[in-house]
C-alpha cells in the first residue's frame, strides 16, 4: 500500500495580487531589457570603434607605453559585448512570456517564463564569480609583482 499525502496532488494557483506583481515585473524587465540592447549596440559600435582606431594608432606607434595594443582593448569591449548578449536576450524572453502567460492564463508560458529568468540569474551569478575570482587573482599577482619589485 502506497502512502500518499496531500502535497502529491498538489497545484500551485496565482492570486490577482501574483499574476499583478509578475505582470509589473515583467514591463520592467521588458525596459531593462530593451535598454541593455541599446547598450550592447553602444559596446559593439564603441569597440569596432576602438578596434579601428587603435589599428591606425599602432600603426604609428604612438601607443604611449600602453602594455597593450588599443586593438586588443577593441577586441575585448566587443567579446565583452557578446558575452552580456545572453543575459539581456534571457532578460527578454523571460519578458515576453511572462505577458503572454499572464494574457493567456498560460502555465507552460509561465513555466518558459520563469525557466528564462533563472537562466539570467545563473548566467549573471557565474559572471559575478568569474569577475570575483579575477579581481583576487589579480590583487595577488599585483602584491607579488610589488613585492618582487621591493626585494
Amino acid at each position: 500500500m502506497e502512502n500518499s499525502s496531500a502535497f502529491d496532488s498538489f497545484e500551485m494557483q496565482l492570486t490577482d495580487e501574483a499574476k499583478g506583481f509578475l505582470r509589473e515585473a515583467g514591463k520592467w524587465a521588458m525596459f531593462l531589457s530593451i535598454l541593455g540592447f541599446i547598450g550592447l549596440g553602444f559596446m559593439l559600435l564603441g569597440g569596432i570603434s576602438i578596434f579601428t582606431m587603435g589599428s591606425t594608432l599602432d600603426n604609428t606607434g604612438t601607443t604611449g607605453g600602453m602594455p597593450f595594443s588599443f586593438s586588443t582593448f577593441g577586441i575585448i569591449y566587443i567579446l565583452m559585448a557578446i558575452l552580456y548578449f545572453f543575459p539581456i536576450l534571457y532578460l527578454y524572453k523571460f519578458a515576453a512570456s511572462t505577458k503572454q502567460a499572464i494574457l493567456n492564463n498560460n502555465t507552460a508560458k509561465l513555466t518558459e517564463s520563469i525557466k528564462n529568468l533563472k537562466s539570467h540569474y545563473k548566467f549573471i551569478g557565474i559572471l559575478t564569480i568569474i569577475t570575483i575570482v579575477g579581481y583576487i587573482l589579480g590583487a595577488i599577482i599585483m602584491v607579488a609583482v610589488v613585492a618582487s619589485a621591493a626585494v
